[in-house]
Order: C-alpha cells, then structure tokens, then sequence
C-alpha cells in the first residue's frame, strides 16, 4: 500500500477555496499558487458561495479552505455537508477571531481553523500541508484499522471453527463410531473415577454388563447391515434409561456395559428389568423375526460385592452375564446370587 502521507509533500495538490470576498479569495489563492509552483499537476479552484462549493467533485480535492460566514449559508452548515457526504479536510480560513466560534468548527469535524490576522497567508500553505498529510495518516490508519478488524474477526472465526474441529474430534476419540455410546477407553477411564469416588465418599456403584443373545446366529443369517441396525436400537433403549450422571458404553461385539453412581442393587434390578423389556419391540423392528432380540444382564455392586478395584467390580458383573448365559440367556443375574438365585426376566418378553 502506498504511503499516502509520504507522497502527499511531493505530488501536486488539488485545493478548494470557497471565499464570497473577491480581494480575499485572490490572496489565498496567489499564497498556494506561489507556495505549490514547483509541484507539478497542482490545482486551485476558487468559488464564492456553498452552491457553488457544493456542485464540485469534492471528492476530488485534497482540502477544501472554508469561510465561516458565506452569502447564501454559513460555514458551519456547509462544513456538516460537506463531512457528512465526503472524506476530505476542511480548513477554516476566516476574519472571525472568536474562540468560541474556532472550537464550535473544530467540533463539527473542522481539521484546523486559520485566523485572517497579520501574517496569515505566509502561514496558511504550511497549514495546508500540514493537514493534508495528517488527513491522510488519518485515513492510512483507518485503513489499517479496518484491515485488523478484518483479520481478528477472521481469526475468530478460524478459531471457532478449530474449536469446533477439535471438538468433534474429541467425540469421536472417545465415542463409539456405530452406536455413539462410549467407547471402551472412555469407559475405562470413567470407571476408575467414579469408583474412586464412590470409595472415598462411601457411595454405591452399580456395573451392568449386558449381552444380546443369539445375536451372532442373527447377524451371520440377515447380514452386517441388520446387525448395526440392532446394535443401534439397543444403544438407543440403553441411552433412554439412563439418568444423565449414568454412563454407558460399548464394550465390544454386541456387548454393552453400563454404570450407574450412587444407585443401590434394588434401583440397578429395575433398570435392567426396563431395558430388558423394551429390547425386544426395539430390534424385532429391524431383526426380521417379528419377536426380536432379547438381552442378558449381569450385575456387579460396590457396596453389596465389595471388589477391591474398579476392573475387579467389571470382571463380578462379567461373571454374572456368563451364569446368565449359561442359565438359558435372556435373564438378570447378580453377582451376589451366583449359585444361589437369577432373576429371570418375565415370560411375555422371551424371544
């Protein structure tokens, strides 16, 4: 870009004089004329009224010089004219020597304000130099400005959608791909916590491991496509049985395993019981087979069991779904009760 303030000493200049006195008006304009010779392509156009101010290019010129009382209105209205439609400097050059009168211009959007007092006109070409170049630092700036705004509101924008990259990938490490579940990592790692947490503070823990049955036999017959169907519908009854402190995961194959905090053996017996019913309508709509598939559950309970390490609570839950299996499937076995009792889940929701 180029430096508008550093060419404006040296190209030739464009100058607007709006002085109503004749005498005045050819003064201002021999001192510019004089003082800007050797510049070539410079230009000075002298008129008398705010008409006749107004009807130029004003976006032409590199600074318009302005009376403060003109024939057909006063400075300071055509000063709000002119700034409200044009980006160009305006100088006052006036007989009113009223400080009052100066800060008033300056306040409307005046750049300087030049008194015809004494040596003025000897003064005035310095004036104008100097206010062009500050008018065009002033717009080299803006620009500036505006270009930073644009590349902070650019950053912002690649950084939310960064954010949002990393965050997807977040879920994606740490969600089942097919089911959108948990996965087995994540699964680990929240086991530890909230076993660590429920020994510290002395609270019940619950883990349910949970196997659909015969679902191999089904998958191998109707194909993958069915299977993920399947294993989709049994993530969604899981996941509309849980509380939102509970978490579930899928801990391989068709076998999900399930955590519920601060949750005693009896409350664990009664969700199991709820998503073994509502398995069998949720996949019989895509199993083929009209009755669906049904759900083995084992159950292990940190307060009831008391294992010595979060996996030892995962591996009594795993030895229960394996006597549950072993039982004839589609039942809910506790840990506690291998041997002695399983709870066998109600006739009407056998496969």
């Amino acid at each position: 870009m180029i430096d508008e303030a550093l060419s404006a000493s040296s190209r030739g200049i464009r100058v607007l004089i709006v002085e109503d006195d004749i005498d005045q008006r050819e003064l201002i304009y021999e001192a510019m004329r004089i003082h800007f010779a050797d510049r070539r392509d410079t230009e000075i156009v002298c008129v008398g009224t705010g008409a006749e101010c107004l009807a130029q290019q004003l976006c032409d010129f590199d600074i318009i010089l302005l009376d403060y009382n003109l024939p057909d209105t006063s400075g300071i209205d055509l000063l709000e004219q002119i700034t409200g439609m044009y980006d160009v400097p305006v100088v006052f050059v006036t007989g009113n020597n009223d400080i009052a009168s100066a800060a008033e211009a300056i306040r409307r959007g005046a750049q300087d304000y030049v008194v015809k007092l004494g040596d003025y006109l000897f003064a005035l070409p310095i004036v104008v130099e100097k206010n062009i170049r500050l008018h065009a630092l002033k717009r080299e700036n803006a620009h500036l400005q505006a270009e930073l705004t644009t590349t902070l509101e650019e950053m912002q924008a690649k950084n939310v959608e960064l954010e949002q990259s990393m965050h997807k990938l977040r879920t994606m490490a740490a969600t089942d791909h097919l089911t959108g579940l948990s996965n087995r990592r994540v699964f680990a790692e929240t086991l530890q916590r909230c076993y660590n947490e429920a020994v510290r503070y002395k609270l019940d823990l619950t883990c349910l491991m949970c196997d659909l049955d015969h679902f191999k036999i089904m998958n191998d017959t109707l194909g993958h496509q069915i299977g993920d169907k399947v294993l989709m519908a049994t993530a969604e009854v899981i996941r509309s049985n849980l509380r939102s402190s509970d978490y579930a995961a899928r801990y391989g194959g068709d076998e999900f395993v399930i955590l519920l905090p601060h949750t005693s053996m009896n409350k664990a017996m009664s969700v199991s019981d709820r998503i073994c019913r509502q398995i069998v309508p949720a996949t019989g709509r895509h199993a083929r087979t009209g009755t669906g598939i049904t759900l083995s559950i084992g159950i292990s309970s940190l307060t009831v069991d008391q294992p010595t390490s979060a996996d030892a609570m995962v591996a009594m839950a795993d030895r229960a779904l394996y006597v549950a299996k072993d039982r004839g499937k589609n039942c809910i076995v506790v840990f506690s009760e291998i041997g002695a009792v399983s709870q066998s889940v109600p006739s009407q929701i056998v496969g």
